[in-house]
C-alpha cells in the first residue's frame, strides 16, 4: 500500500484562503446612516415635544416672554409653508412635503459618503416630518418661537423650521466647497 498524495486543485487552494481570510471591513463609502437617521429622529421628537408643551401652556396668540422682548414664544398655527408663506395651502404642503420626503432619503441611499451631508440631510428630514406630522394631524404647523425688537419681528417658527433652515446652509456649504474642486476627468 502506497500513499499517494494528491495536490490540492485550484478550487480547493481558493476555499481555504476564503476561510481563513479576515472579514473585509464594512465599505466606508455608503452614506452614514446612522448619524442621518439619529438626527432625523431627534429633530422630530424635540420638536413634537416642544409643540406639545405649546400647545399645552400657551393659549393661541397669548405672548411668553423669554429674552425680554427679544425671544418670546407664541403659539401660532401656520397653514402655510416655511415661516408661514402662502397660508392656507396645509394639503398642498402636506402632499408637497410627502414627496420631498421621498427624495431626501432617496437622494441620502446613492450619495457618497459625507458626514455634513448626512448630517445636513437629516436635520432637513427630521424638521420636514415633524411639520407633515402637524399639517396631517391637525390641519396646520404649530409655530412658537418669535423673535425681534419690539414691533419688528421675524416670522414665527418652530424648531423643525430651525432643522430646516440650517440644513438648507450646509447644504450651501457644501455647494459652494465642492464648487472650487476640479471635476475628475473620466476619460
Amino acid at each position: 500500500m502506497t500513499d499517494i498524495a494528491e495536490e490540492p486543485s485550484p478550487d480547493d487552494s481558493r476555499a481555504a484562503a476564503q476561510a481563513t481570510a479576515v472579514p473585509a471591513e464594512p465599505s466606508r463609502r455608503g452614506p452614514a446612516w446612522g448619524v442621518f437617521i439619529g438626527l432625523a429622529l431627534l429633530v422630530f421628537v424635540v420638536d413634537q415635544l416642544a409643540k406639545s408643551w405649546i400647545v399645552a401652556h400657551v393659549a393661541p396668540g397669548q405672548v411668553v416672554e423669554v429674552v425680554g422682548d427679544y425671544v418670546r414664544l407664541t403659539f401660532s398655527q401656520n397653514n402655510g409653508a416655511l415661516f408661514g408663506l402662502f397660508s392656507s395651502s396645509a394639503i398642498l404642503f402636506a402632499l408637497g412635503s410627502l414627496v420631498v420626503l421621498v427624495l431626501i432619503v432617496w437622494y441620502h441611499a446613492r450619495a457618497p459618503r459625507n458626514l455634513l451631508l448626512s448630517i445636513a440631510l437629516g436635520l432637513l428630514l427630521g424638521g420636514a416630518t415633524s411639520n407633515l406630522v402637524d399639517r396631517l394631524r391637525i390641519g396646520y404647523v404649530v409655530d412658537f418661537i418669535d423673535i425681534g425688537i419690539g414691533s419688528l419681528r421675524f416670522f414665527t417658527f418652530n424648531i423643525g423650521d430651525s432643522a430646516i433652515s440650517l440644513a438648507i446652509l450646509l447644504l450651501l456649504l457644501l455647494a459652494l466647497r465642492s464648487e472650487g474642486r476640479p471635476v475628475p476627468s473620466s476619460g
